[in-house]
């Protein structure tokens, strides 16, 4: 063989590897599907958590307005907080499933996919196996009062063009995770706050968008796989849980289906001073996990309703009422935690084709 014909190939063969790289780069940044751990093609059981971060603003200085104004100033010029709130989410959540993360992440009061990608950097830097390594982020940025928005973070494969914003301006986020052919849905959303909602009326308006969603989903198949969670600001008895999302803590009810279907909330019926997720005067149970009829059954996805927890270890343990422990804003005294809120956890299971 020729020098030149040597070279002609080595460039040729560079120029492929660099194609292939640049496109598995993009994979992950977008979500679209690539080859998942082994664990991703085989039936198994998943460990899935759902997290309000707190204020999660990325390094990039937006000149948002508002509440948003000064996280945003804060975490783009001060690296080390950034640093320093990227350091305690990622290693709270690799507190998780025997030192794994969640395999499946869905968090709220996320700025950007630039917040969601360093996030995803932190996770893979502590993960020494390249086979436990997130690799897909879902995520459409919004801006519904505040630019805060729901994202999905996962090691499990995806069918990412189906990646939507469900409602006008808010913050609910539909992503499709696909394992062993089986599609699971995940709605995750971050309901308006009671601060500038007292009547309940703009959650009324995020349950009843999330619900015709779901309903129009069992309705053209009984056995979808649904998961909606995220911090809905309301506890489970509310009218805007119970009415208006249809969701309920009696599963036999759930079972039996009907129309309009009903969903099953997990944490309803809990008691708050065990289950709570954030506290205010008081424990409420605001950040939940439902499922739909789909995932009661033995066929493709499924849940263990009973492996439900609230994560209340990630308590300040000198705080006497074990409240969720903050990380706060730029002017905080006290040493910083991790959100102030809990985590929520569940663990599905998916079958083999």
């Amino acid at each position: 063989m020729s020098a030149s014909l040597r070279r002609t190939l080595a460039v040729a063969f560079l120029a492929l590897l660099a194609v292939v790289l640049l496109r598995l780069w993009s994979d992950r940044r977008q979500g679209q599907p690539v080859d998942g751990p082994p664990e991703a093609r085989a039936g198994g059981d998943f460990l899935f958590c759902s997290w309000n971060l707190e204020n999660f603003f990325d390094d990039q200085d937006d000149h948002r307005t508002g509440a948003d104004r000064e996280y945003d100033a804060w975490f783009a010029n001060d690296p080390s907080a950034l640093r320093e709130k990227l350091d305690h989410l990622s290693a709270a959540l690799l507190k998780l499933n025997d030192g794994k993360g969640p395999d499946i992440f869905a968090g709220v009061e996320v700025e950007s996919a630039r917040a969601a990608e360093l996030l995803c950097d932190a996770l893979n830097k502590r993960l020494n196996d390249p086979a436990l390594h997130y690799t897909h982020i879902l995520m459409k940025e919004v801006s519904g009062g505040r630019h805060i928005a729901p994202m999905i973070l996962t090691r499990l494969p995806v069918d990412a063009n189906r990646t939507q914003l469900l409602g006008r301006r808010q913050r609910i986020l539909e992503g499709h995770i696909t394992a062993n052919g089986h599609d699971l849905v995940v709605i995750a959303s971050h309901w308006t706050s009671r601060l500038t909602d007292k009547e309940g009326n703009k959650r009324d308006d995020y349950a009843d968008h999330i619900y015709g969603r779901c309903r129009a989903m069992v309705k053209s198949n009984p056995e979808v796989d649904l998961v909606v969670c995220g911090d809905f600001n309301d506890p489970p008895d509310a009218e805007s849980v119970t009415k208006h999302l249809h969701a309920t803590g009696d599963i036999e009810s759930v079972r039996r289906g009907g129309d309009p279907p009903l969903l099953l909330d997990l944490l309803a019926d809990k008691d708050p001073n065990r289950y709570g997720t954030h506290f205010y005067h008081k424990w409420f149970i605001f950040d939940h996990i439902v499922v739909a009829p789909g995932m009661l059954d033995e066929r493709g996805w499924s849940c263990d309703p009973d492996s439900v927890q609230t994560i209340n270890s990630l308590a300040n343990p000198r705080d006497r009422q074990h409240r969720p422990w903050r990380f706060g804003n730029e002017h905080e005294k006290a040493e910083r935690g991790y959100s102030d809120h809990f985590p929520v956890t569940v663990r599905l299971h998916v079958n083999e084709l």
